[in-house]
Parts: structure tokens; C-alpha cells; sequence
């Protein structure tokens, strides 16, 4: 007997509206999937928060920053952010699926204000680092965080391997970066540089 796997939120949308299940104007489909991610994110937040609390009895102020070298971590934050926007400079100069992933994310998207894409990439690289790099990576260790963060990172079709590739590879450096800063700040900077820069540049395949 074949059992289908479960389809990610991702792929249920896209579906629909590719089908035109659910027939909507491209502003209101922006809109809609602004605020199913705003909705996705603080609950992961919430949910890094208190495994984090239930496993440790607090969450402390030192899983997020080091009030002495915080300087070393933003540093650190933004030289993996670079290399990793570099990877995927290259991932999409030599590989025709990272480029039709970008236009199929952009479409997705649809276009987002400045403003939207700060408030997003910020949300995004704190409430998932809070959970995969805090929780799942302080529990269960970084092999099962990469390989939970690059599985969350996937889609319907072949150029979202792609995706999953590129987050295996970002969840490496991220694990990295907290096994060696014991706190959260350098893989948030790293990870909300890599989704802001990219945010903005898939929004304005969508114009």
C-alpha cells in the first residue's frame, strides 16, 4: 500500500491557487500569504519559547546574546549571512532550478513593501532560529535541527530541491555558529540578512 506523504502549507497553497481553487487578485494573494507566514512564524516562536522553558525551567537572557562579546556574534551574523547570499549567487548561476525556483517563490509572494520585507525577514530568522537552533538543536542536537530545518524548507516540484539543498547547507552554518557562540544573535543576523536580501529580490520578480 503507497501512502502519500503530508504536503506542506507551501504546496496546499500553491496548488490552490494555481488550480484557481481559490481565485483571488495578486494584492490579495500577497496580503493573504503575508499573513499566513506572520501567523506561521509566531507560533514557531512561541513554541521555541517554551520547549526552551519547559527543558531548561527559564528562558534566559544569554540563549539570545552575550552581553560581553555581543559584537563577535553580530560580526560573526553578518559574515555567514554574506557567505551564504554568496552560495545561493552561485547555486543560481550554475543551476536552471534555482532560477525557476526564484520565479516561482516571486509569484508566490506577489509584490511586498519595503517595510513588509524588514518585518518578515526579521520574524522569520529569529522565530526559526528560536526553535531549530534554541530548542530542537539544545534538545536533540544539530544533525536532527539541520535535517528538520532543510525538510521544512520545501515545495512541489523539482526547483524546490533546491530550497531543501540550499537550507541543509544554511542549517549547517547556522548549527555552527551556535555551537561556537553558545547564543542565538549571530545565526538570527545571518539568517535574517539571507531572508531579507533574497525577500526583496523574489518580490521584485513578482512586480
Amino acid at each position: 500500500m503507497c501512502v502519500d506523504r503530508p504536503r506542506s502549507t507551501t504546496e496546499l497553497v500553491s496548488e490552490l491557487l494555481a488550480t484557481g481553487s481559490i481565485k483571488i487578485s495578486e494584492s490579495a494573494k500577497s496580503s493573504l500569504i503575508y499573513r499566513m507566514a506572520w501567523i506561521f512564524y509566531l507560533v514557531l516562536a512561541l513554541a521555541g519559547a517554551l520547549w526552551i522553558g519547559w527543558r531548561d525551567g527559564q528562558v534566559r537572557l544569554e540563549t539570545f546574546i552575550d552581553p560581553q562579546e555581543w559584537w563577535v556574534d553580530l560580526g560573526s551574523g553578518i559574515l555567514a549571512g554574506l557567505f551564504l547570499l554568496g552560495v545561493w549567487v552561485m547555486a543560481r548561476r550554475y543551476f536552471i532550478t534555482a532560477r525557476k525556483l526564484e520565479l516561482q517563490l516571486g509569484e508566490l509572494l506577489g509584490p511586498l513593501e519595503r517595510s513588509e520585507i524588514v518585518g518578515l525577514a526579521l520574524l522569520s530568522g529569529f522565530s526559526e532560529e528560536l526553535f531549530f537552533r534554541g530548542a530542537v538543536q539544545g534538545a536533540w542536537g544539530w544533525i536532527p535541527a539541520t535535517v528538520l530545518f532543510a525538510l521544512l524548507h520545501t515545495g512541489p516540484g523539482p526547483a524546490y530541491r533546491v530550497w531543501t539543498a540550499f537550507a541543509g547547507v544554511a542549517g549547517l552554518v547556522l548549527a555552527g555558529l551556535m555551537i561556537w557562540r553558545e547564543n542565538l544573535l549571530a545565526p538570527v543576523v545571518a539568517h535574517a540578512l539571507v531572508n531579507g536580501v533574497n525577500l526583496g529580490k523574489l518580490t521584485q520578480k513578482a512586480d
